[in-house]
């Protein structure tokens, strides 16, 4: 393990200027590549998670087949799923949970316990020796988005197919029931006084409004004609909702426009529509600097400044890496990251009409994108 960690950390630094590249396809602003770290490793992923608490980055990494050799590449060795572990400050490798992947993960910091939405399980795992404690069952659901909310110690999980949440307390893992959501859940958010709230992905989009207490939804507040959202910020003090929906309109009358729907958390008036320079798959909000933060698939990430709780502009069109598209907030530092892979060129189309196959992916290409001012 040291070995392997010790390469790794060799591979992230040599590549710290990346292939990540900067500056803004459309608007000018503050922001910039930080840092790139080219750490490697096989197999896909969905989100990243920053533990500002334990300066740990979590990234669950999926499955992947072996590749035999051809005449200019080497042979890749099939690897199972596993969550990947790095220092938050250096992007240096602290290590790995053999067969525990999964779509996201958070942190307790208080019980020390993390948790991945693994399929079809949660697994819980110590973040001091990372080890696996036990696996979770969740039943019919099929775990993706997973949130911790520090006023109740508790992890909600997020499911598509059954359209609720499960409920985990983070101390013991033990299932304390599920919530009706309404919806496709995605990202969610809590404002850390008992209110959760979650952006639905559905065609129409909306955000469903928890209280932990009952576990029960109180309201859902309709995006009208936004949909496809998949992101969520919340600016806790000023009680409003930023969701990163991937089309408005309703096509094919309307040209999908990727919009920022901003909204209030007490009654889900729309206060703002802003466009966004992608589709989005995540959101994050920086308190100190009153800015949201949405990434997208195409190498972009939109920074929208609030300038009071009713006025708000796009401050900024970053681009970052082709497929940077979730995202994480490091509250210590300010700064956003994101990660993505580089990919060849892609195969011709087939003969006729349709898509072609996807590009393939360069080995050992995989990177972490450090954001900031």
């Amino acid at each position: 393990m040291q070995k392997r960690i010790a390469m790794l950390w060799v591979a992230a630094t040599l590549s710290a200027t990346g292939s990540a590249q900067q500056g803004a396809p459309g608007k000018d602003g503050p922001y910039k590549v930080l840092k790139t770290a080219r750490v490697g490793g096989e197999g896909g992923w969905d989100y990243i998670f920053a533990d500002d608490a334990g300066r740990r980055i979590y990234i669950p990494r999926g499955a992947a087949k072996a590749i035999p050799a051809t005449d200019t590449t080497p042979a890749v060795a099939e690897v199972g799923p596993r969550l990947t572990v790095f220092n938050l400050d250096t992007l240096a490798p602290v290590g790995e949970i053999p067969g525990v992947g999964g779509n996201g993960a958070t942190v307790d910091p208080k019980s020390g316990h993390g948790f991945t939405s693994d399929h079809p399980k949660v697994s819980m795992f110590d973040t001091k020796t990372l080890t696996l404690i036990k696996s979770i069952d969740v039943g019919a659901a099929r775990p993706d988005g997973i949130l911790f909310d520090s006023f109740n110690q508790r992890v909600y999980v997020f499911s598509h197919p059954t359209k609720d949440a499960t409920v985990i307390d983070s101390k013991d893992g033990t299932v304390l029931g599920t919530i009706d959501l309404g919806g496709v859940p995605e990202q969610g958010v809590a404002d850390g006084k008992g209110t959760l709230y979650v952006v639905m992905q559905d065609a129409v989009g909306s955000v469903t409004v928890v209280d932990v207490k009952t576990m029960k939804a109180t309201a859902h507040y309709s995006l009208v004609d936004k949909g496809g959202c998949n992101g969520l910020a919340l600016d806790v003090k000023n009680q409003v909702l930023f969701a990163a929906c991937g089309r408005s309109g309703n096509p094919p009358a309307v040209p999908p426009q990727p919009m920022m729907v901003i909204l209030s958390a007490k009654d889900g008036k729309i206060l703002a529509n802003l466009p966004l320079a992608g589709s989005s798959d995540g959101a994050a909000f920086n308190p100190p600097t009153m800015e949201a933060f949405s990434t997208h698939g195409n190498g972009t990430m939109t920074i929208i400044k609030e300038k009071s709780p009713t006025e708000f502009e796009v401050e900024q069109d970053l681009k970052t890496m082709n497929g940077a598209r979730t995202i994480t907030f490091d509250s210590k530092t300010g700064h956003v990251l994101a990660m993505a892979q580089e990919r060849g060129p892609a195969p011709p189309p087939p003969a006729g009409s349709g898509r072609g196959p996807q590009a393939p992916v360069i080995t050992g290409s995989f990177t972490i994108l450090v954001m900031g001012k």
